[in-house]
């Protein structure tokens, strides 16, 4: 029985290059669209990870780097965690999660209740053991933000529309995630978060009790002068590093769309970014 919080109650080259983790630094590594694995000593989590839609303007994950996730081969051996934002198919895959479960047993999940309910349909009763690392998350708009731990990791979870808000996709359960790694890292990954500031000031004691060293927010935000504020006076992040960002979107800054070039942007499977390092 998976565990649930119920409302209301080629391309491994940053390995190949010689990049190294040391024991305290705590780096971002990203993957395709809005999956990236956060490492902070030997604790590693990863956001979004599996998905098979591109929906023709978006990174699908390299074959190198799916096939290293399911053998659990470096970098991503020892994975802790695996965060799922909402259910759609540039972010999730169930039949593909359900499989990285099966394979690697060490792997806890959490994840929105639509998520969960969509891999309950195509699991056999051989995966009971799977779901026993599961944990479904299920907060409506407006619900309080939910407070979760596991060793090593203190995990906060809060309902942010998806962008579209207030006319479209009201029904996708989007989760922003901020996880403290080690008592030392804390990340911030919105999923398709909606950058009206309207979702934030709901909880504004909530976002300014823990600010992230990085934060991973849609592109849109920076694009938007509602989510640099966002950024800037809600969230205030030590650093931010866009997601989601589609292949028509240069990697070299002078070539983006002016409003986009003063941003650091996730563009290239492989790319790293150090958040903190700790002596």
């Amino acid at each position: 029985m998976y565990k649930s919080i119920i409302r209301p109650l080629g391309i491994l080259m940053f390995v190949a290059a010689g990049i190294t983790v040391q024991a305290h630094d705590s780096t971002a590594h990203y993957m395709a669209n809005e999956g990236l694995m956060v490492v902070h000593g030997e604790t590693k989590v990863i956001f979004d990870p599996l998905f098979r839609e591109s929906y023709g303007q978006y990174l699908l994950l390299p074959q190198e780097m799916e096939e290293a996730l399911y053998a659990g081969t470096a970098p991503y051996d020892g994975v802790d965690a695996i965060f799922i934002s909402h259910h759609h198919g540039d972010h999730f895959s169930p039949a593909d999660i359900l499989r990285l479960l099966r394979e690697q047993i060490g792997i806890q999940l959490y994840a929105p209740m639509q998520a969960v309910v969509a891999m309950r349909e195509i699991a056999s009763a051989q995966d009971n053991e799977v779901f026993e690392r599961v944990t479904a998350v299920s907060l409506a708009y407006k619900d309080a933000p939910v407070t979760l731990k596991m060793e090593g990791l203190l995990i906060e979870a809060v309902r942010i529309p998806h962008s579209g808000w207030p006319t479209g996709r009201l029904d996708i359960e989007n989760i922003s995630w901020r996880v403290t790694l080690n008592d030392d890292t804390t990340v911030l990954h919105m999923g398709d978060a909606d950058p009206n500031d309207i979702h934030f000031a709901l909880d504004a004691d909530y976002w300014s009790r823990n600010q992230p060293d990085m934060a991973f927010p849609p592109y849109w935000f920076f694009s938007s002068s509602n989510g640099q504020k966002i950024l800037q006076q809600r969230i205030n992040p030590a650093h931010s590093v866009g997601v989601h960002v589609p292949v028509t979107i240069p990697a070299d800054p002078l070539l983006r769309p002016v409003e986009l070039r003063a941003f650091d942007l996730f563009t290239q499977p492989g790319e790293t970014r150090v958040i903190s390092e700790n002596n």
